[in-house]
């Protein structure tokens, strides 16, 4: 690991001064706990506390991919619940419709009643316009029937509307609990990096940002907004087609971009949410987390990468990058550091997918 490489002296880099001045910033907000015998708690080195940020990133990241799986989840089963309510209400006025005709049958029937048909026939002066009407009448009452089935229908629909809206509305609200668990552990383990950082004094975060910049592979200058690109540089790998390519120019122009966590851009980025926005642009629909990303195309060996494929790392298919030719991606790192080009060995290798 980087972390336990031995300090060279040299001189900072642009972005190295730049993060040991936002460190410079943390430490000065925070206060130095002292014991009771009036000395400082120890500290602990820059190595310590690098290699402890990097794997409270790495345990957020993971976080924030479930977050990100269940917001998406929480989306849908809303979306679906919002339906379901309007073809609820749709029912509703059908319902309502086959309640008045039948109230309408049953009115005429109770003006009618009472008197006995062979007392009518008796009293009518006309026995055939009776029959006509008895016949009539016998025609209205099938079509009572049938109103009153049709009633009962819609009575076991509307019903059966209102079981699956319940089911629908459970769903809703477990996902609705996920997403308050993921960003509690998300927000947890953050927190927890930036109090880590804030303790280093001020030679400890020279040197915790030369072991970051050295941990980037030379590569962290380039995540300067003012050094971004809006196309790749000449001489660069050429995307093999018109959909890569406007993916590939897309993550080049976010370089400098911040991480935030659950971001899908267009001015800041987690992971995933950088490559969703960017095969976005070039109108290709892709899923918002690592592990289902990798699996939204066709698997191919690392041998075979193109720029604009899809290169995960982790077991846990936790991390992805854009992969822009010659070793290089481009990817939302964490927290510390912006989107930014950077060789892809410097993790480990999970898979890749081409998804255009």
């Amino acid at each position: 690991m980087a972390a336990h490489r031995k300090p060279r002296q040299r001189s900072l880099s642009g972005h190295t001064a730049r993060t040991a001045a936002t460190l410079a910033l943390a430490a000065a907000a925070s206060v130095t706990a002292l014991d009771g015998s009036g000395h400082a708690d120890p500290r602990p080195g820059p190595a310590e506390v690098k290699s402890r940020v990097d794997a409270l990133y790495r345990e957020a990241e993971i976080a924030t991919e479930k977050y990100n799986g269940a917001k998406e989840k929480a989306e849908k089963a809303e979306e679906s619940l919002g339906e379901l309510r309007d073809e609820a209400a749709r029912k509703a006025e059908k319902l309502n419709a086959a309640r008045n005709s039948l109230g309408s049958y049953a009115t005429a029937q109770y003006r009618a009643g009472g008197i006995d048909p062979s007392m009518q026939l008796a009293l009518s002066s006309d026995p055939d316009q009776f029959l006509d009407r008895a016949s009539l009448a016998d025609r209205a009452g099938s079509r009572q029937a049938a109103a009153i089935g049709g009633v009962r229908k819609r009575l076991r629909e509307f019903d059966q509307l209102r079981t699956e809206a319940d089911d629908r509305l459970a769903t809703l609200r477990a996902r609705q609990a996920d997403l308050k668990k993921h960003k509690k552990t998300v927000t947890g383990k953050l927190g927890e990096a930036k109090r880590l950082l804030a303790r280093l004094t001020e030679e400890q975060r020279v040197e915790f940002a030369r072991l970051a910049d050295e941990d980037q592979g030379g590569h962290s200058g380039r995540a300067d907004r003012s050094k971004a690109r809006d196309t790749p540089p000449s001489g660069a790998a050429k995307a093999p087609n018109a959909r890569a390519a406007t993916a590939v120019s897309y993550a080049y122009k976010a370089i400098g971009s911040p991480y935030v966590w659950g971001a899908t851009g267009p001015s800041a980025f987690d992971c995933s949410g950088l490559i969703q926005a960017a095969y976005r642009s070039a109108g290709v629909s892709l899923p918002r987390t690592t592990y289902a990303q990798i699996a939204a195309g066709e698997r191919i060996p690392r041998s075979a990468l193109r720029p604009g494929d899809l290169v995960f790392f982790y077991s846990g298919i936790t991390h992805v990058g854009m992969y822009v030719g010659n070793g290089q991606m481009i990817h939302a790192p964490n927290p510390s550091a912006p989107v930014r080009l950077a060789p892809i060995d410097q993790m480990p290798f999970a898979g890749a997918t081409r998804v255009a």
